[in-house]
């Protein structure tokens, strides 16, 4: 929200209580807390009749401070808050030196000037990160909108801004108004689904303003070297949040606002759906199954949309009978088949549903101000919504999916849940306007909830489309209504993206695209891609996403890329723990790992799929595809080729192909099985060794569904001699090492070894720890 006209003008009727001169500084317990004037107080008469801004600076984690900024503090508590991870056993440092105080948190220090012009200075080892300054914070009124508590941090020459969300718009967001509000507005327009106040930037620092409520940012738009947020009322709280890397701002975040569950193994296998509008029953289900198995397609979920339901009575839970009259002892067939079966459901009760007069006598549902149950024509024919800050009516909820997961349903795709009105009244005395987004926290909440409790940890997973901070914890999200086109498919990964540098670990989207039917061509690029995301769903609105349907051709690239995905579980699934442990997403911006090259802060059309795999998506019908390389020798994993990176590439690509590289310096866990994405990773597995630079060292875990270490091997090179060292957790587990592109061993301690057309095979003794090549 602007509120300035130009450079020295405010606009018309705004009034302003801005930050100019500190009026008094102090250190209280393990905080600072300041009085910033508006106004030069060294006269005495002008200390009265005075307002002031009262800054209080905390630290509730290392290397987080916590700035809260409030004119008056009376107001009454609004509800809901973000579920915030305080850390009582770290170190805060206060000290009070002759022109400024200090509060420092690990490496992140607060300089609070205690004379002179009003300003903090936020700093990490030393370096500036960023600051406030004069009049940069402010109390604002404003006419017949009420009053707004404002925030600019200074933005450096050439810092970039990044996050806040699930944003389709550019990627670098400077230049961009922002306004973190929930709408269901597909993929093509600067409206999100997962609105997210958090953004990170590329001087080495995140911002998280503390507000589920509407957060307006004007990243550089409003003025060019700040970031301005606001919120109405008369406080705002925000966390800066530093870090060695961005990847460590990141897991700082993370551990502030909550850690990514860890999905199921089987969730990272091929999805297919039966489509939003298709018609559809069990011969069609089973027509589509069993033509992925004749074609040797490796299928693991199969989802059931909207219509599994009666038409008009969404949501009751129930079969159609008409489609499905006997659904139980279907599930048992499809999960005879080795399938994972997932359902779709919304929050929303239609008034045909035979649920609907019950929610309402009981009060589950959110109601108007004068008691009426809150209703709209929108979606389905006299809706209401149900209030999960009732914990009864969460209850009678879950009740419901309980009935289905007995049934043998594994997952429920929790559609919607952006829509949520503000003018109702909340069990529980919530804020409309703070519950607008954080409704669905709540909502995927309580069904993740319900999954882990009933399936155990580790073993659930939602389909998401909404979200807000702290919505990372209950997975997985995907990235809503797209159109079957090569800019929407586009737009999509830089939805995932800017969602992935704002805390979430996993992220998926429709193959093909939702609306509309793709060309073939379109299609199978898209696979490629949908295959080599953290997860990989095949849904369309109109019309069925089976292969065959496109071409023959389809059929082919479809089976490639899921053998192919599953080979590469093992790697993938490190990346899964990693996402979970540290909050570091699997799809990552090329930023994320590669922060000291310029270049790759503007990629927005490829990405890193873990730590060592470049993935740069086609996005024209010719196959031709333009990527960038960082320095160093990269290995294509398909063909083997090796390209010296440092540059831009542009070449074509069939379709059984994309430039997939691997990183120097790496190892690449590939398993025993292209049939399955849940399997005993460490058996049999081959780590691929990619070119190890002298002096260079590359790591490689491999874990079991639970997320438990089975495997470790660190490998270093010392001019000609090349150590492994091995950590077996499973004792005797047979492994293989490929040294990919070897120039050659002249002596090997330790295993036996072959050549290969790619290089060089290891086969080490039974338990062996440690392995030692010679190279020529």
């Amino acid at each position: 929200m602007k509120f300035t006209d130009g450079n020295w003008l405010v606009r018309q009727g705004y009034e302003f209580i801005s930050s100019v001169q500190p009026f008094d500084v102090h250190i209280e317990e393990g905080s600072i807390i300041g009085y910033a004037s508006p106004r030069d107080l060294t006269q005495r008469w002008a200390q009265l009749d005075l307002p002031l801004l009262t800054v209080r600076l905390s630290s509730p984690r290392k290397d987080i401070i916590r700035v809260q900024l409030y004119r008056h503090k009376g107001g009454r508590r609004k509800l809901p808050e973000f579920m915030l991870h305080s850390s009582g056993d770290h170190d805060v440092r206060t000290e009070r030196l002759e022109r400024e105080a200090l509060l420092t948190s690990g490496s992140l220090t607060a300089r609070v000037r205690t004379e002179g012009a009003w300003g903090i200075n936020f700093e990490y080892d030393g370096q500036k990160l960023t600051g406030t300054g004069t009049k940069a914070m402010a109390h604002i009124s404003t006419p017949n909108q009420g009053v707004f508590m404002r925030e600019q941090l200074d933005l450096a020459v050439g810092e970039q801004i990044y996050g806040l969300g699930e944003r389709f718009t550019p990627f670098v967001k400077n230049g961009q108004v922002v306004d973190t509000w929930n709408r269901d507005g597909g993929t093509s327009t600067e409206q999100a689904y997962k609105n997210i106040p958090f953004y990170l930037s590329s001087r080495g620092y995140g911002v998280f303003v503390n507000h589920p409520e509407n957060v307006s940012f004007e990243v550089a738009s409003e003025r060019v070297s700040k970031v301005q947020f606001s919120v109405e009322g008369e406080q705002l709280d925000y966390f800066i949040i530093g870090g060695s890397s961005l990847k460590e701002v990141l897991q700082n975040y993370t551990s502030l606002s909550g850690k990514p569950a860890l999905p199921p193994s089987w969730s990272f296998g091929l999805w297919l759906t039966t489509s939003f509008t298709t018609n559809y029953d069990e011969q069609t289900v089973n027509h589509f199954v069993d033509g992925m198995k004749d074609r040797d397609i490796p299928l693991r979920v199969f989802h059931f949309d909207c219509f599994w339901m009666k038409a008009l009575h969404w949501t009751d839970f129930e079969w159609d009978d008409e489609v499905f009259p006997d659904p139980e002892p279907m599930l048992r067939r499809l999960k005879e088949k080795d399938l994972a079966v997932c359902v779709w459901i919304n929050p929303y009760i239609a008034q045909q549903s035979c649920l609907f007069d019950e929610a309402v006598e009981k009060g589950y549902l959110l109601r108007k101000t004068n008691g009426d149950v809150w209703q709209w024509d929108r979606w389905q024919p006299g809706m209401g919504i149900v209030d999960f800050t009732n914990p009864n009516a969460c209850k009678w909820y879950t009740s419901h999916l309980e009935r289905l997961i007995d049934m043998g349903v594994d997952s429920f795709k929790t559609d919607f849940g952006e829509r949520i009105p503000t003018d109702v009244v909340y069990y529980d005395g919530s804020d409309p306007d703070r519950m607008h987004n954080y409704y669905s926290y709540l909502y995927n909440k309580v069904v993740f909830e319900l999954l882990e409790a009933r399936l155990g940890k580790g073993k659930a997973a939602v389909f998401a489309r909404s979200a807000t901070a702290g919505g990372q914890q209950f997975p997985v999200h995907w990235g809503g209504d797209c159109y079957a086109t090569y800019e929407s498919m586009a737009e999509s990964l830089r939805g995932g993206l800017s969602l992935g540098l704002s805390g979430f670990g996993f992220w998926s989207h429709d193959i093909g695209g939702f609306e509309s039917t793709a060309p073939a061509d379109l299609y199978k690029r898209w696979t490629a891609f949908g295959l080599l995301s953290s997860h990989s769903r095949l849904h369309g609105n109109q019309s069925y996403r089976v292969p065959w349907i496109y071409d023959e051709e389809a059929v082919d690239v479809m089976r490639f890329f899921v053998k192919l995905k599953c080979r590469i579980m093992p790697y993938l699934f490190a990346a899964a723990c990693e996402a979970s442990e540290k909050g570091i997403p699997m799809m990552r911006a090329m930023l994320l790992e590669f922060a000291d090259d310029p270049t790759c802060g503007y990629l927005d059309r490829q990405y890193m799929l873990g730590e060592s795999l470049l993935v740069a998506p086609i996005f024209r019908e010719d196959g031709v595809v333009q990527y960038y390389l960082p320095k160093g020798t990269w290995t294509h994993f398909i063909t083997g080729k090796e390209v010296e990176g440092g540059t831009w590439v542009k070449e074509q690509h069939g379709y059984m192909s994309l430039p997939l590289y691997v990183r120097p310096n790496s190892i690449i866990a590939v398993g025993a099985v292209d049939s399955r994405p849940d399997y005993d990773y460490a058996h049999r597995v081959e780590l691929q060794l990619y070119r190890l630079e002298d002096g260079g060292k590359a790591d490689c875990c491999v874990y079991d569904e639970n997320g438990e270490n089975q495997l470790s091997i660190c490998a270093s090179r010392e001019g000609n001699q090349l150590t492994v060292d091995v950590s077996l957790d499973r004792s005797g587990q047979p492994w293989t090492m490929l040294l990919r592109n070897c120039s050659g061993i002249r002596s090997v301690d330790g295993a036996a070894f072959e050549k290969t057309v790619h290089g060089i095979r290891l086969a080490p003794n039974p338990g062996v720890t440690a392995i030692v090549c010679v190279l020529a």
